[in-house]
């Protein structure tokens, strides 16, 4: 009987509770990337062509230039801090849902890197990718959303997938590429 009564109580106990619970509890609003993270149009300054784009390493953040005084910003993720790179390059290639091979320096570091990773989830280089002159760097979407804004890759510049989708269907072969610290 005891068994019984302090059953009761715990459960009332637990019951009140739990309604406290639910009349102070508020709808949580839906997640959001904070304005730093998302694309926007913003005013640009520079004299570049449109089309142009300027990463600014330091920023963590790629520009592709409108030619009016303003430009689509992005934030990206940017190569380790021994691996950072500045100079001017165009873009030579893209690639949809591209494939990636380890360059023979990444295999040298890791070796336990595969040889290939076909398109797909688990590919680095997400879901589109534009190559960079001649060099072994791209412009690419990422498998890991959660490195945007950090010094992460070996050299390349990671966007989430859907601002690489947005900068591929804008950007064109031979576009030119400035990289600046």
């Amino acid at each position: 009987m005891k068994l019984l009564i302090l059953v009761a109580v715990v459960a009332g106990f637990v019951l009140t509770a739990a309604t406290a619970d639910l009349a102070s509890a508020k709808p949580r609003p839906q997640a959001q990337k904070p304005a730093s993270t998302a694309r926007e149009i913003v005013e640009f300054d520079g004299d570049y062509a449109h089309g142009t784009i300027v990463i600014r390493t330091s920023e963590k953040r790629l520009y592709y230039t409108l030619g009016d005084g303003h430009a689509v910003r992005y934030p990206i993720a940017v190569g380790q801090p021994k691996f950072q790179w500045s100079g001017n390059l165009w873009v030579s290639s893209k690639q949809r849902n591209p494939g990636w091979r380890p360059t023979p320096r990444m295999r040298r570091e890791n070796p336990g890197l595969p040889q290939y990773v076909s398109p797909g989830p688990r590919n680095p280089l997400g879901l589109r990718a534009m190559y960079l002159g001649w060099s072994e760097y791209r412009i690419h979407g990422t498998n890991a959303p959660y490195s945007i804004g950090s010094a992460a890759s070996s050299g390349c510049f990671r966007m989430h997938n859907a601002d690489a989708i947005d900068l591929f269907d804008r950007v064109h072969i031979g576009a030119p590429v400035i990289v600046q610290r």
